[in-house]
């Protein structure tokens, strides 16, 4: 009996001899949000020097993304702590089954964590809800230009920590999307568009605020600029308002003109009636029209990663109203401004 205690002892023995990976959780946390950016962190030992990397494999998650493959890695000592970021996406949610394997020397060994059950809360969100949720969130840079008749369109860059930014989303806008995006789990930045009605003249929405756990309102004032959105960007149409008033006093300048030469019969000065007709002819001759291919794309903004909000069904013209760079600006039958590329245009 006590011969075969021994060789259990040794082969007990064997086995933690053999064992050169160890693996634990470091930091899990406890309460975390339906939409929530948060992390986990492994806390791994190693007892061989010539480590080469421990690879990751994620299995039997629920209601979980893993956001990073390759984690954020810290050393102490000779303990290695690798961050992962991962997102709440249902209301019930468990941390992915864990294998890790060491890699040394051509050789291999594995250890396995099971995952843990999370508590998750879900929001209750007002109706003005950006789908935000965030250690903070702030704007950049905003403009708001004349869209069409109805609308105006508020350009803005903004940016978050800890946080999808890339799910913003609206409720009871017109248009809107995405221009750029630069994910990052610490740090990400946003350009993205909305289009509302003229009748607005604040727009508000609220994001949720994880450090100070609650909903805080973020406001916009739409106020139409006459200039460009940005340095690229040019989406009023023309106010021709201002040129109706000169017309018609050009045509006044014409009639008193008339009158006064033929009055005082000093028709030499008939010369200067000229002066504005010709003016009146320029201000009313047809606008210039641009012929755009079958299937061009109708951008909103003139970049080429720009939202596409219509693609010509046929060969179409449109009323020409501007240039930037690579890009023509057009106007629309229903009075909306868009921008297609020069190589959309028809080759006569």
């Amino acid at each position: 009996m006590s011969k075969i205690l021994l060789l259990l002892l040794l082969l007990f023995t064997s086995l933690v001899a053999q064992k050169v990976l160890y693996l634990s959780y470091s930091d899990v946390p406890k309460r975390v949000i339906k939409g929530e950016i948060f992390t986990i962190t492994l806390k791994s030992l190693s007892t061989i020097e010539d480590l080469e990397e421990i690879q990751y494999d994620f299995s039997q998650q629920n209601g979980i993304e893993v956001l990073n493959d390759t984690p954020n890695r810290e050393k102490k000592g000779k303990y290695f702590y690798d961050t992962f970021y991962l997102i709440a996406t249902t209301p019930t949610a468990k941390t992915p089954d864990i294998q890790a394997t060491l890699v040394a020397d051509d050789e291999y060994e594995s250890a396995f964590l099971s995952g843990m059950n999370l508590d998750v809360v879900s929001l209750n969100p007002p109706k003005n809800f950006s789908n935000i949720i965030a250690d903070n969130f702030e704007l950049v840079e905003y403009r708001t230009t004349a869209y069409d008749h109805d609308h105006n369109i508020i350009v803005f860059v903004a940016q978050a920590d800890n946080s999808a930014i890339e799910k913003m989303r609206f409720k009871d806008v017109y248009k809107q999307g995405t221009e750029s995006v630069k994910k990052s789990y610490t740090h990400a930045k946003i350009t993205y568009f909305i289009v509302v009605d003229k009748k607005i003249e604040n727009f508000s929405f609220s994001y949720f605020n994880v450090k100070k756990n609650k909903f805080l309102t973020v406001s916009i004032p739409v106020v139409v600029d006459a200039d460009r959105v940005t340095t690229q960007t040019d989406l009023k149409p023309q106010d021709q308002s201002h040129d109706k008033i000169k017309i018609v006093a050009a045509i006044a300048v014409v009639l008193l003109l008339t009158f006064f030469i033929l009055w005082r019969k000093k028709y030499r000065y008939f010369v200067l009636v000229f002066i504005p007709l010709a003016y009146i002819v320029y201000m009313n001759k047809p606008s210039e029209e641009i012929c755009i291919k079958e299937g061009a794309k109708i951008r909103l903004l003139p970049v080429y990663n720009g939202t596409i909000f219509e693609t010509t069904s046929k060969e179409s013209n449109f009323i020409q109203d501007g240039r930037v760079g690579d890009f023509i600006k057009v106007e629309l039958p229903n009075e909306q401004i868009g921008w297609v590329k020069h190589e959309d245009t028809c080759s006569r």
